[in-house]
């Protein structure tokens, strides 16, 4: 069963990571640029609640901007970040990313998707999830006798 998972958020976070180390010494201009970005996010569970929450760094981005949706344990999160623009500037670096976004996050419990909270603080977006709870109760399966092939 594929899901729509973005394949290319690791690849840029080493990307990321690699400038960091090496400095740009790579010609971007020859390696092709998918449109948008992907912002870094945390998934964890808590216990009491059981829940479990992301946290998506999403700064520059107005609540207008964003939408959350859940299907199942997938959690869908899209938006987009305008680009600043403004007269008068000569840009010496350029790093804050801007365009469309989306992350898909396949979480490994089932939730209560009515019960979800989200909340936008300080360029934090966390949402949390109730876990779903599982049915513990005890059912007694009644054994029928069936003929005996022998016989």
């Amino acid at each position: 069963m594929p899901t729509d998972r973005d394949l290319f958020a690791g690849f840029d976070r080493m990307r990321r990571e690699m400038d960091e180390l090496f400095g740009d010494v790579f010609d971007r201009a020859l390696a092709p640029r998918r449109a948008g970005f992907a912002p870094r996010i945390d998934v964890y569970y808590t216990e009491s609640p059981p829940a479990a929450v992301i946290a998506i760094d999403l700064a520059g981005i107005t609540v207008e901007e964003l939408s959350v949706d859940v299907q199942g344990r997938v959690v869908r999160i899209s938006g987009r970040r305008p680009p600043v623009v403004a007269a008068g500037r000569i840009y010496q670096q350029l790093e804050i990313e801007h365009g469309p976004f989306e992350r898909v996050i396949e979480l490994g419990a089932d939730v209560e998707s009515e019960a979800a909270r989200a909340t936008y603080v300080d360029g934090m977006l966390e949402i949390e999830l109730p876990i779903a709870r599982r049915n513990v109760r005890t059912h007694n399966v009644p054994i029928t006798r069936g003929e005996d092939p022998e016989a």
